[in-house]
């Protein structure tokens, strides 16, 4: 066994180039494969596993949005499926009817009108008001950008850091590589040639870590993209219900006042 063993250590390999490193060389390798491929694929795993969540709720939600917001945006089936949803959409549509319903509140209140059994009563907002709701859905969609984009910054740090670590474990072993031959006073290539493996093997490990990195980052800020975009396109939706909405208001008072 001891002797397979050796033998596996002096054959040419990944074991025998990761042998005939120096200290410098074996705690660059240990480092990327160990602490840089955990973090890479943690990363992947739990950042890929919460945006596929989070997408198929957001589009969950704007499904039923697009079903209930045009005709009545406080409907009962909406507000119970924001309250459950904890996807970036509901919690815009949350965020933006919360000061929705503050203004209407405040202008019923204002014009003595009563809610029966305390529903909120679509009233008239003015254009400052309007802006106000607007400028609560744009804060919200950044906050949940940010959400999203959390520990992706991770991964680009790892792309760029992986390949450098390994570069200086090269330079390094190939450095300590030609002292220890000028010390010996030897040309000799065979001599040589181990140093020069495990000089090479840092910049293998720190490629194995910025590889999966690289193509991780890609995929994962594609679906920060496309869920961006939904957002987006569910807060011009909710602006739209809410100019809607005002219209029946004022073509109602018209038609009160013609009266």
């Amino acid at each position: 066994m001891i002797g397979f063993l050796t033998m596996a250590a002096e054959t040419p390999g990944v074991y025998y180039a990761y042998q005939h490193s120096d200290a410098v060389g074996k705690a660059i390798v240990i480092f990327l494969v160990l602490v840089g491929s955990v973090v890479t694929w943690t990363v992947i795993i739990d950042k890929t596993w919460q945006l596929f969540r989070a997408r198929r709720l957001a589009n969950r939600f704007a499904s039923l949005f697009r079903d209930f917001g045009e005709s009545n945006m406080m409907s009962m089936q909406l507000v119970k499926e924001a309250q459950v949803n904890s996807g970036p959409v509901a919690a815009i549509y949350s965020a933006g009817m919360e000061k929705l319903l503050d203004f209407y509140a405040a202008e019923a209140e204002k014009q003595g009108l009563v809610s029966p059994r305390g529903i909120p009563q679509v009233c008239k907002i003015s254009d400052a008001q309007y802006n106000a709701v607007e400028a609560v859905l744009e804060q919200e969609v950044s906050s949940q950008i940010s959400e999203l984009e959390k520990r992706i910054g991770m991964l680009a740090t790892l792309v760029s850091l992986s390949p450098f670590c390994g570069l200086f474990g090269t330079v390094w072993g190939v450095m300590m590589a030609f002292c220890g031959i000028a010390a010996a006073g030897k040309s000799d290539f065979t001599a040589l040639a181990p140093g020069v493996a495990g000089a090479l093997l840092t910049t293998v490990a720190g490629l194995v870590v910025a590889i999966p990195a690289l193509v991780g980052y890609n995929l994962l800020t594609g679906m920060i993209r496309q869920l961006t975009i939904r957002m987006d396109n569910f807060t011009e939706e909710f602006l739209v219900a809410v100019k809607l909405s005002q219209l029946k208001v004022s073509s109602g008072k018209s038609i009160s006042e013609r009266e």
